[in-house]
């Protein structure tokens, strides 16, 4: 599937702080799976370090990323753990996720009867060097694969964590078919919860 670029121009307070020029701006990138987008945003750097704008409403909203954000997480995890498949039922979470420190291999799967992606996995990178960040709207399963030493995850959610509408979708369901980026003879770490995921045609879907 071909990727489009759709940009907005960068914001008043950083050319005004000398950081910014006319024509840099965040890029938004069409991923295979419908409605979701790795933003590359604008990252102003010198000898002291760097600056970049990771949420900006009016922006995003320009880009089809209409959300209002009611939770904000940080993980920190080890190389080789292994978080989710997740998605909640109900309460259903819109998440905006990035790493600041180390790396992951970040997958979602497209639980939408509707979309045109639906049944389909996408994987990417995200890592504190490369400053990309992910949008994955409701109605996906989200999941990480930590690849380096360790890592700092951050995501804002669109809705509040709800335990009881908590599933998970299990990460090696042979349907699926999901690449992890594993070495050889290495098993993910994973929590209780995650090793009991269930498989794409038992869990259940959205419209």
């Amino acid at each position: 599937m071909a990727s489009t670029w759709r940009e907005s121009c960068a914001s008043a307070g950083s050319r005004e702080a000398g950081l910014a020029t006319a024509d840099e701006a965040v890029k938004f990138l069409d991923t295979p799976i419908s409605g979701a987008f790795v933003i590359e945003p604008a990252v102003f750097g010198d000898a002291r370090g760097f600056f970049m704008e990771t949420w900006q409403a009016e922006k995003f909203a320009a880009a089809g990323i209409k959300a209002t954000f009611l939770q904000d997480n940080h993980s920190r995890s080890v190389q080789w753990t292994l978080r989710g498949l997740h998605l909640q039922v109900a309460h259903t979470q819109g998440k905006l996720v990035r790493v600041s420190s180390g790396s992951v291999f970040d997958v979602i799967v497209d639980l939408r009867f509707s979309s045109p992606s639906f049944g389909a996995w996408w994987g990417v990178e995200l890592s504190a060097e490369n400053h990309r960040m992910l949008w994955a709207p409701p109605g996906l399963a989200h999941g990480i694969l930590v690849t380096s030493p360790n890592a700092d995850f951050l995501y804002k959610c669109t809705d509040f964590y709800s335990p009881a509408d908590e599933r998970t979708l299990a990460w090696d369901d042979p349907a699926l078919g999901i690449r992890w980026p594993l070495p050889p003879g290495v098993a993910p770490a994973l929590s209780a919860k995650d090793a009991r995921g269930k498989n794409f045609a038992e869990i259940e879907k959205f419209p």
